[in-house]
């Protein structure tokens, strides 16, 4: 039996699989039928085409009449070259997909965010660069709208997450079925688009660098970005108890507001204020985001023999540390990269991880705020947006339009 989540594994089990009652008779799955099937698996999203100039389809939604054919113009945002100003080299491009090949599904793109990675990849700073030209984006959601030949686990009308290999910026890209994860309705695609790589870092810094127990403080600055607001809340669901950084006093109302128990604004005595505000209970676990000396701050707030763990540098700085805090109260520095992550994680551990937060998210437990969305032709004013500072909220590029 094949299996829509093959990026997740290999193996005979699966998370998150259609029942083969529900799959014969073509029916979707509510969020809590869907989370009750989270099982195991392994391997990584694969297997995307984007083509090159329009084309039409036609779209059947699922469980009804099929639509008449109709002229739709796809588009992708291409970059054929990497510059200092992320904007000023990526366009929105007309092209024209193939036709659907045995086992390929055609799909339009209803979601895709805009990720600090996403921009670090447009000025070519990033660990990971794909050959040009390329098509942005790299984590999305979308719905099937044309199946090809040998396809069975799939059919037009479901929502799918769409494989981690770039192109998320386009109306419609192909992708191989078996490495499609379908997944459940009702839940808001706008949401659903943010699954593959924010909430899996928040969570897996929380659970893999430091042994934590409810009742324990973990503090992490860049607070009011998207994975420190998802940090907030897993940590908020474990009995953690965080104390949260932000870089200017117009944050705080906000991060409060996703159930931060502290929320400080950065600075020389942060340390110190930290430590009142956890009753000089020990920090155990600091996350840093920032670089610079934002991270010298988190760490003169952790106890003895705490734990800073950095995955960015939004200060564009190296992370400075005072040898003090290495050589006289045995703090250490580490970092976090998603990508590794995947390399290194057993099959099980992969499909328990993501399993977790596509339940959480699905039943609307785990969210993000989304500042603002914009339309594919609008590429350039989104990734301005998401490249400035001072934003309150996720930038998301809805190409077939609002969802």
């Amino acid at each position: 039996m094949s299996s829509t989540w093959s990026w997740l594994g290999s193996s005979s089990k699966r998370i998150g699989c259609m029942r083969p009652a529900a799959r014969k008779a073509g029916q979707g799955r509510s969020a809590e039928t869907w989370t009750q099937d989270v099982c195991t698996g392994a391997g990584i999203l694969s297997g995307m085409y984007t083509g090159r100039t329009g084309r039409s389809r036609s779209v059947r939604p699922a469980d009804s009449t099929p639509l008449p054919q109709m002229r739709t113009a796809m588009k992708k945002a291409q970059y054929e070259q990497r510059g200092p100003v992320p904007q000023d080299v990526i366009q929105a491009v007309e092209f024209q997909t193939p036709p659907l090949a045995a086992g390929q599904v055609l799909i339009e793109v209803l979601a895709s965010p805009i990720n600090p990675s996403d921009v670090l990849t447009l000025t070519g700073e990033y660990g990971l660069l794909p050959p040009l030209p390329a098509v942005g984006g790299n984590e999305g959601v979308g719905r099937i709208a044309e199946v090809g030949p040998e396809v069975t686990n799939l059919k037009p009308g479901q929502t799918v997450l769409l494989p981690i290999q770039g192109g998320a910026w386009a109306t419609h890209m192909v992708a191989p079925a078996k490495h499609l994860i379908a997944l459940p309705d009702g839940a808001d695609p706008k949401q659903l688009a943010m699954i593959t790589i924010n909430p899996p870092t928040a969570l897996l810094m929380l659970s893999d660098i430091v042994e934590l127990q409810p009742g324990d403080w973990v503090i992490q600055n860049a607070a009011n970005s998207a994975v420190g607001t998802y940090l907030i809340q897993l940590a908020k669901l474990r009995g953690l108890r965080t104390i949260n950084v932000v870089r200017r006093e117009s944050a705080v109302e906000a991060v409060r507001a996703a159930g931060a128990d502290v929320v400080l604004v950065d600075g020389e005595d942060l340390g110190k204020r930290a430590r009142e505000a956890a009753n000089k209970a020990p920090i155990k676990l600091g996350i840093d985001a920032v670089g610079g000396l934002a991270t010298q701050h988190i760490a003169q707030s952790l106890a003895e023999g705490g734990v800073v763990v950095n995955y960015g540098a939004m200060s564009g700085e190296a992370c400075q540390i005072s040898p003090a805090s290495f050589v006289f109260r045995d703090v250490s520095l580490r970092g976090f990269w998603l990508s590794r992550w995947f390399q290194t994680a057993t099959p099980a551990r992969r499909a328990e991880v993501f399993g977790e937060v596509t339940k959480l998210i699905a039943t609307g437990k785990l969210q993000a705020r989304v500042q603002a969305t914009y339309g594919l032709d609008q590429i350039k004013e989104a990734v301005t947006a998401a490249a400035a500072g001072e934003r309150d909220g996720k930038i998301l590029v809805l190409p077939n339009g609002p969802v």
